[in-house]
């Protein structure tokens, strides 16, 4: 919920991070071809995670 006092912090800020980086890598190696039989499941996987990712981000940021 915004303007909670828990909504900023460091931990959640580094989860989300961390979470984006492996979402990163997994396009990544969708991209190189790896588990090309599973590719759409993947793709969909990565667009909905990058969504989910930036509407929790939206939620840590107090100017939103």
């Amino acid at each position: 919920m915004p303007g909670t006092a828990a909504a900023g912090t460091p931990e959640l800020v580094e989860l989300i991070a961390q979470l984006d980086q492996d979402r990163a890598w997994l396009l990544e190696q969708i991209d190189r071809g790896r588990w090309s039989d599973l590719r759409l499941d993947l793709a969909a996987l990565e667009r909905e995670l990058g969504q989910l990712l930036a509407k929790a981000a939206e939620r840590l940021d107090p100017t939103t």
